[in-house]
């Protein structure tokens, strides 16, 4: 789609969408924040389910909209799991979302990622500036999950690693950095840093893109429509919580509220997006 497709109001329409189909989404991801990701498609309008067994999976992304896979707490049978997973979305041709946790961190980690990669190119990665370094094969150093490299450092290995894939690929941070193998590349500037002190906010952001891209098409303009929604609901979520006094425990409360309640007049105003490319 052309540039001036990917202003607020498309945006909100993709919004919009994922509230009116209520998009199943099929999510394969780290038991930390498995319940906080489930939440957050259930207030953004979405249906998810969270199957990870080996003998369920295939039938599962069979009839799902869009496929999430999320490294954050690996072992054996989970990574087969999420193999046979990719390979029935690619077959059925749904998008498929790879959240790269903690890429980098540990031969092992990067050992079940490159085996991951090798059975089939997701559709989306979204990461932090680290994990998208290191899945693009560009050394970076990872301090658990966290990131030591900003996302802007990592939009050249973000653009190598779209083109690799033949997708998009997002690297997340203070801003967050969108782009696809075509070379377009969107900057949003929403969010605020409490945001990083709720454990599951980042992987929710890849569920998130997942309801998207089922209703969206374009995966890129998709990509750029959730970590909007997000960035947007953050701000007020982190405003409203100071308002009251309290800290991050309720933010987590907000940040769900705000998923379900968020406005058009509060999205469009808000709206930080920069299209470069």
């Amino acid at each position: 789609m052309g540039l001036q497709h990917i202003d607020a109001a498309a945006l909100w329409a993709d919004l919009q969408a994922v509230r009116e189909r209520a998009p199943l989404v099929h999510s394969i991801t780290n038991f930390v924040v498995m319940n906080y990701n489930a939440n957050a498609l259930l207030a953004l309008g979405a249906s998810p389910v969270m199957a990870h067994a080996q003998e369920e999976v295939a039938d599962m992304a069979g009839i799902a909209q869009a496929l999430v896979l999320n490294i954050g707490t690996l072992e054996p049978d989970w990574i087969r799991a999420m193999k046979t997973a990719l390979q029935a979305a690619r077959a059925r041709g749904i998008p498929v979302v790879l959240d790269p946790v903690g890429a980098g961190a540990t031969p092992y980690r990067n050992a079940a990622l490159a085996d991951l990669m090798a059975a089939g190119a997701p559709s989306i990665v979204r990461g932090n500036g680290s994990e998208i370094m290191s899945v693009a094969g560009v050394a970076a150093k990872t301090r658990g999950v966290d990131s030591s490299a900003s996302s802007g450092e990592a939009v050249d290995a973000a653009r190598a690693l779209a083109r690799d894939i033949g997708g998009v690929v997002c690297a997340s941070g203070a801003d967050d950095h969108v782009v696809d193998a075509a070379g377009r590349w969107a900057v949003l500037s929403n969010g605020h840093p409490w945001m990083t002190r709720v454990t599951g906010v980042g992987c929710s952001a890849s569920a998130l893109v997942g309801a998207f891209a089922a209703v969206q098409p374009d995966a890129w303009r998709a990509t750029v429509s959730a970590m909007a929604c997000l960035g947007v609901v953050g701000e007020l979520a982190v405003e409203r919580t100071q308002a009251a006094g309290a800290g991050v425990g309720r933010l987590q409360i907000e940040l769900l509220d705000g998923l379900q309640l968020l406005e058009r007049e509060a999205f469009t105003s808000r709206l930080k997006l920069d299209v470069r490319g």
